[in-house]
Parts: structure tokens; C-alpha cells; sequence
């Protein structure tokens, strides 16, 4: 179980909210660690003195200010301390805000807040419900760690979320930034209306767990082919841009090509409504889906041409991004973390098409 990394209070007017503060993610990245070309032999950094070479400790740091050649203001950690926000036990609420007021450029990171106690779920929880049917967000500030944040209290299913947002001055603005950007150009109104009606073909439903992140899925099958000795493929490299010219024509194929008859995947409302006949099914595919969509359907093909249909397909002839996909039609749980040999023990190992059946 997850431990609280803060705990408080949550104040908005005269109400007052004890809660405990857990963060909402977790990193699964493949950490790599530095070593000699040619030797297992670990590389680690030093604090060194440029000027003699020699090592320093820890407590004979301190942080300096650069004035600029080569002049600097030191700073000692008690005087940082001095002057920074006090410990704070507040996430003070000044106001609240509709929910799509704040732009996704101000979010930061990402906590769960949990009642402080038994007795604090009552009033936890009408907070909780008054954010969601009013559909505003609490703007706040906060103290964790000897540092103030602005955040953003929002209500999820069950439970409230805090947000870390960026202070105003620290999100650029994209015309003083950028190097170029439109100015007063129109699209062509078919050019607009295709865009708009691919766009409506490819809408779907947010089911997060249908996604992963396939290049973890990648580094690691590198890792595990080279400490076999074996080889990876390598992937394909990324398309061209679209011409111009052709962008209507490009456009007209994507619709197609995301279509029902094109071989897109689409979520399960959305397979739903293609069977129903309640709507047009839009299908979208994420970037590891469609480079290898073409694939899948000629293989399911090929299944089905010999009268069993694409279930009839052994599970253990299967690529990892099939066995996936199996996995998301069948509601596998943990499936985006699962490796291609625990995908196919999830979907029931060696059994064709019972396996899949039975995880559903």
C-alpha cells in the first residue's frame, strides 16, 4: 500500500477537510546504468573541484548565484530555509473554476487525496460530490517540502485529485517562441470538411488501458534478444509528410483506410455500434496498431478463409501486438506491463481460440 507523501487539510471557507496526499502514477521506465565500453565496470559522478581535482563532501556545498564573471552570491541552506513558505498543513482553496478553464499546459503531475481519518469521510466525500455536479475544479496553493505549488482539486470516481499546476510565468507563449506559425491562413472548405469527417470516423471512447507504451515494449525485447545473442529487427522509420498538393487525396484515404472496411481498430462502443447499426464505428489505432493493422487483418483473413474464422488462430503463432489485442477484446487486466509469453498465458496459453474465450 501506497504511503501518504503529505497530510493537512483542505480549507475552503469556513469548512475545513483533513486529508492525506498520495501520488496518482508511478515510473516504469527501463533505467539503464552508465558503464565503460568494453568492461562491466560502473561509471559514477563525483562532486570534484574543478580548480584542484579533489572530491568534496556534501556539507562543504553550498549554492552559489552566478553575477557573471565568474562572480557569485553563495546562498547556506539555513538561510534558504529562513525565507522560504513555512511548513504548511493548508491546501487553501481560493476559488473554483470550470473544469475546462486551465489549460493541459499547466498541469504538472498528478496526487490522490484520501480522507485524513474514519471520521473525515463524510465531509470528504460532499466535497467530492459538490466539485463533480458542479463540474469546477478548486484552484489552490499549498506548501510540500519547503516549496509553495499551485494546484488544481478536482473530483474523480470515488476520489479527489490534486494537480500540481505551473506558475503563469512558466509557460511560454507559443508566438514569441516559436520560429513560425499560421497567420491568416484558410483551409480549403472540402480540405476542411474531409479533415473534419476523418476526424469524426476516428473518434472513440478514452479506455487508457488500451494503450501501451511500445517502445518499453521495444527496448526491452532488445534487451532480451542481445543477452540471447540474437538479433532485433529493426522498426520503420517514420513516414513522409504529406504533400500539399495531395492533402484532400490523403485525407480521403485515411477516411477509407479508418473506416469500418478499413481494417481500423476500434474500441468496443464503437464495435458495438458498427454491429448494431446505431452509428459508423470509428476506429482508431494507436501508432504500434496501425503500422501493424494490415498485418493482423491479413492473418485473420487467412484464419477465416479455412472456416474457423480469426479465432481459430493458434495463440502461440501470434505477434505480441496480436496477442494484445486479444487481451483488450478479452479484458485483460495488467495487460500494457505483460511481456509477449505472460499475454499468452493470460489468453490461455496453448488453446487456439477456448483460451481467449475464457479470460473474457
Amino acid at each position: 500500500m501506497a504511503r501518504p507523501v503529505w497530510s493537512g487539510v483542505v480549507s475552503f471557507g469556513l469548512v475545513t477537510v483533513p486529508v492525506r496526499l498520495f501520488a496518482a502514477t508511478e515510473d516504469h521506465t527501463i533505467h539503464f546504468r552508465q558503464l565503460q565500453r568494453g568492461t562491466s565496470d560502473r561509471i559514477r559522478n563525483k562532486r570534484v573541484n574543478e580548480r584542484t581535482g579533489k572530491t568534496v563532501d556534501q556539507d562543504d556545498i553550498v549554492k552559489g548565484y552566478d553575477l557573471g564573471d565568474g562572480e557569485y552570491i553563495t546562498v547556506e541552506p539555513e538561510e534558504l530555509k529562513e525565507i522560504a513558505p513555512g511548513k504548511s498543513q493548508v491546501i487553501d482553496v481560493s476559488g473554483f473554476v470550470e473544469s475546462d478553464e486551465v489549460d493541459p499546459v499547466y498541469f504538472v503531475r498528478a496526487y490522490y487525496l484520501a480522507p485524513g481519518g474514519e471520521g473525515y469521510t463524510k465531509p470528504y466525500e460532499l466535497l467530492r460530490k459538490a466539485l463533480a455536479e458542479s463540474g469546477r475544479i478548486g484552484i489552490a496553493t499549498f506548501v510540500m517540502h519547503s516549496r509553495e505549488y499551485l494546484v488544481a482539486l478536482r473530483a474523480q470516481d470515488g476520489v479527489l485529485a490534486l494537480h500540481t499546476l505551473r506558475w503563469a510565468d512558466e509557460v511560454r507563449d507559443p508566438d514569441e517562441e516559436l520560429p513560425s506559425l499560421p497567420e491568416g491562413q484558410q483551409s480549403r472548405t472540402k480540405e476542411l470538411k474531409t479533415a473534419q469527417q476523418l476526424i469524426e470516423t476516428m473518434s472513440t471512447e478514452w479506455h487508457p488501458e488500451e494503450y501501451s507504451d511500445t517502445y518499453e515494449d521495444r527496448v526491452r525485447e532488445l534487451i532480451k534478444a542481445k543477452a540471447n545473442g540474437e538479433e532485433i529487427t529493426p522498426a520503420e522509420g517514420p513516414p513522409e509528410a504529406t504533400n500539399v498538393v495531395d492533402l484532400t487525396e490523403a485525407l480521403e484515404r485515411s477516411i477509407r483506410q479508418a473506416g469500418p472496411e478499413g481494417g481500423g481498430r476500434k474500441s468496443g462502443s464503437a464495435r458495438r455500434r458498427t454491429r448494431t447499426g446505431t452509428g459508423s464505428g470509428g476506429g482508431r489505432s494507436s501508432s504500434s496498431s496501425r503500422s501493424s493493422s494490415s498485418g493482423r487483418s491479413s492473418s485473420r483473413s487467412k484464419a477465416a478463409s479455412k472456416g474457423g474464422g480469426a479465432r481459430d488462430t493458434s495463440l502461440k503463432d501470434l505477434s505480441k501486438d496480436e496477442l494484445y489485442q486479444r487481451a483488450t477484446e478479452s479484458g485483460v487486466r495488467g495487460r500494457s506491463r505483460m511481456s509477449r509469453e505472460q499475454l499468452l498465458e493470460a489468453l490461455g496459453g496453448k488453446s487456439p481460440a477456448g483460451g481467449a474465450r475464457k479470460a473474457a
